[in-house]
């Protein structure tokens, strides 16, 4: 299903066979906590009371077309989403995880995008380093992360010390603000130019959103000029002779249609 509701139905469905088959899980204490994200779905169960052959089978019976592959954890280890859980007789810790085909590829810093953009992913990662409960060791080792991201993609180490400052005060500073009637509006970011006139709005009530044009949709839809003839279009074509079979090979940037009429002009 390719419609914006498919996401809604499949969550409704999800949330039912939940509601049927996990709730009494829970109910009975088989299992002491249970979290789902879209395909992703953390459990905690005691070991001594749950058997991990009866948890896979009587999942695996609650609907035909699903199947469960349960990864139990590893030397009190598990990885879940972007987290990696440890369990020890004292309490639960948290570490940062990335998966091993993560290639750290973002938008390079040299690319005409907005600095809005660029920096979007580094903002994620370092408000995630600061956010979550870690160790100063952890937090050491995720900002070295962080940097090495960042220099393999061509970004001077000043801009992300500076991203870490800001989003450190902002946090430390924080205040309600209550903005009223607010308005977005969306500029195309084709260079900084695009900021002159933007910043012309920054004391209205008017806040700036960019995009950029070489996006995947554009790369895919269909050109404006699909219903149009292809004789009546530009491009590379390839005449042959009906004499003697040889074939040339040409470009133009105008109406094929004109240029082979120029052609069969020339031999005559």
């Amino acid at each position: 299903m390719g419609s914006p509701i498919s996401g809604t139905i499949a969550e409704i469905f999800l949330q039912h066979l939940e509601h049927i088959y996990i709730r009494p899980l829970i109910e009975t204490k088989h299992i002491l906590f249970y979290t789902q994200y879209i395909d992703d779905v953390l459990v905690i169960y005691d070991t001594e009371t749950t058997d991990h052959d009866y948890l896979t089978q009587y999942t695996n019976t609650m609907h035909t077309n699903l199947q469960f592959n349960p990864t139990p954890e590893s030397n009190e280890y598990i990885n879940f989403l972007d987290l990696t859980i440890n369990r020890n007789s004292m309490h639960i810790a948290i570490d940062i995880y990335r998966k091993p085909t993560t290639t750290d590829t973002t938008i390079h810093f040299t690319s005409s995008h907005s600095n809005e953009h660029k920096l979007a992913a580094y903002r994620y990662h370092i408000e995630r380093m600061l956010n979550l409960p870690l160790k100063t060791a952890q937090q050491k080792r995720e900002w070295s992360t962080i940097l090495h991201i960042a220099q393999q993609n061509g970004f001077p180490p000043t801009v992300i010390y500076k991203l870490r400052h800001q989003i450190e005060h902002k946090t430390k500073h924080a205040t309600p603000r209550y903005r009223k009637n607010k308005k977005w509006a969306t500029y195309t970011y084709i260079s900084p130019q695009i900021r002159k006139v933007t910043n012309i709005l920054s004391n209205t009530n008017i806040r700036i959103a960019y995009k950029c044009r070489n996006t995947i949709a554009n790369r895919i839809k269909p050109p404006r000029d699909h219903h149009i003839p292809p004789h009546n279009k530009w491009g590379i074509y390839q005449l042959t002779c009906n004499t003697c079979n040889e074939s040339y090979v040409g470009q133009t940037n105008r109406s094929l249609n004109i240029r082979f009429q120029e052609h069969i002009h020339q031999i005559q």
